[in-house]
């Protein structure tokens, strides 16, 4: 080996042996777990919360960092005991300079497994801010504070947790209305202590319409605290979830937004935006999304009055908006608009083609096959207000009928229908198919017939209603009939030929459609009629 190789080989092992000294050595020299009083002293000093810190090191490679294990900010006084946050595990990159003259001055933070426990009083107050009676000492002349967090310029966050809840009268937690799992996300530029403030901050108002909020514009008096990305494996708001989301993220005082926002919807995707603001006594949400191939079958199972009542695939844009209220029904404080259209799929407990179909196979109307509750295509407008979904228009293509509609429905409790309708069946014109016509309220154009139904009653028990023709009508649609059996009873059926329906049985089974369904009750006997005098 050449003089100068041997050289460069002792230079490499120098250098090698020195980091290897300043990795080992160096954190030896700064047992930096003497300064965990005064750490968690600080935290409760600025934030007015009770913090913990399990351990803390030194690193210095990849970069020189403070190591915290087990740490926790638990909530503020008025709320209960608990932690606002705890991470298992934080890396906090510091300015080496600043930490030989025993300064903490934080660049960047790596955040492991960090769960965030977000809670709200019953006067709007949460327990992430700051409290105003927190002290903060003035440092003495000459004196440098130890720790100085500022403004943060990255922050990662690896495997986090997410809850947000209101405290109920009693004072302990009701139940989570939002929730991510497995969150992680990158922010820059990260100003804490601005988006913790407790202070009042202005909230524009809202002219314009439903959507001309501050969901989608910030004013002046609220400055960027962060802004970012995020990932997540699910994000639940209420009962309904998503998964696979990935949003840009920016957040105010008080205010998230989650823009261009992507996840998958019940088998569906979707795409969209989304804020919260939490300025006020209850917090506010607004949304706004375009969805694609969603399973309208496990998406109403998040509903308790909605499972198994349709299956199909959805396609729609919907826009909402609202206060997160503490009530059974799901519609509560919410407005909104929107379209949709659903495809290939059934109504098992309505079911409008077989009471549709049983006029078609009385007077020999149309198909008299097929599932009753399937249909091919269902498409709606929504109006979303006063705890009601309001369609306007409703035009569904079923088996062998097709049917325009309007009306409205609450999903809370039993969940009531209110719908009126005009439905069509093909029909040839002959004595029967007038017998319906007349019953029914109905018209024969075109080979199709049409007539008017109700659909009233709950979720679970809806009633379909045939709208009926006025007592004149009907009855001149029973004297044609007669009529046409009467010129009819001297001719003898040919062999082969298929009897005429009698009409007594074709009228009391339309006459069915338009009854009431009771509930089964005891038959009751029949009362005689006392015998007459001779």
């Amino acid at each position: 080996m050449s003089k100068g190789k041997k050289i460069l080989l002792v230079v490499v092992i120098a250098i090698v042996v020195i980091l290897l000294g300043l990795v080992v050595v160096v954190p030896l020299l700064f047992n930096l777990d003497n300064y965990r009083p005064q750490a968690m002293a600080y935290l409760q000093e600025q934030t007015g919360k009770p913090a913990t810190i399990g351990h803390m090191a030194l690193t210095v490679f990849p970069s020189v960092s403070i190591r915290i294990d087990d740490f926790a900010l638990g909530n503020p006084a008025g709320f209960p005991q608990g932690n606002f946050v705890k991470a298992r595990r934080i890396y906090a990159v510091v300015d080496a300079g600043a930490l030989w003259n025993r300064q903490v001055v934080i660049k960047s933070l790596e955040l492991d497994d960090p769960v965030i426990s977000l809670l709200s009083d019953v006067r709007g107050k949460w327990n992430f801010e700051n409290a105003t009676s927190a002290k903060t000492r003035d440092p003495k002349p000459g004196e440098k504070p130890l720790f100085t967090l500022g403004v943060i310029s990255k922050v990662n966050i690896s495997g986090g947790q997410l809850n947000v809840a209101n405290l109920l009268a009693s004072g302990r937690p009701g139940p989570t209305y939002f929730e991510a799992q497995n969150v992680s996300s990158k922010l820059q530029q990260v100003d804490l202590g601005a988006f913790t403030e407790s202070a009042g901050l202005r909230i524009p108002a809202e002219p314009g319409g439903l959507f001309t909020s501050v969901a989608y514009a910030a004013t002046r008096e609220a400055p960027l605290v962060a802004q970012g990305t995020l990932k997540a494996d699910q994000l639940q708001l209420g009962t309904m979830a998503i998964t696979s989301v990935q949003s840009k993220l920016r957040l105010y005082p008080k205010q998230i937004f989650f823009d261009n926002l992507n996840f998958r919807c019940y088998d569906g995707r979707a795409n969209g935006d989304l804020a919260f603001n939490f300025a006020g006594q209850d917090p506010h949400y607004s949304t706004q999304a375009q969805l694609k191939g969603v399973n309208v079958a496990k998406m109403l199972e998040a509903f308790p009055t909605g499972r198994g009542k349709m299956t199909g695939t959805l396609d729609g844009a919907i826009k909402l908006a609202g206060d997160v209220t503490h009530s059974p029904d799901p519609l509560a404080g919410m407005r909104g608009t929107g379209q949709m259209t659903i495809r290939n799929g059934q109504l098992p407990s309505l079911q409008l083609n077989k009471n549709l179909m049983l006029l078609a196979r009385l007077a020999n109307l149309g198909p008299a096959a097929g599932d009753p509750s399937s249909f091919s295509s269902i498409a709606t407008d929504l109006n979303i207000a006063n705890s009601k979904i309001t369609s306007n228009k409703i035009a569904i293509v079923g088996n062998g009928t097709k049917v325009d509609g309007a009306g409205s429905m609450a999903m809370a409790g039993d969940g009531n229908l209110d719908y009126q309708g005009i439905a069509s069946i093909a029909a040839g014109q002959n004595s029967l198919s007038n017998l319906v016509a007349g019953l029914a309220g109905a018209k024969i154009e075109n080979g199709m017939m049409t007539f008017p139904f109700g659909l009233l009653g709950t979720l679970e028990k809806p009633r379909f209603l045939l709208r009926a023709a006025t007592a004149a009508g009907q009855l001149g649609a029973v004297q044609t009939l007669l009529q046409g059996q009467q010129a009819g009873q001297g001719a003898t059926a040919q062999p082969g030929q298929a009897q005429q329906q009698n009409p007594a049985d074709t009228v009391q089974g339309i006459v069915g459609l338009f009854k009431k369904k009771k509930q089964p009750a005891q038959q009751q006997p029949q009362q005689q009629q006392p015998p007459k005098n001779p």
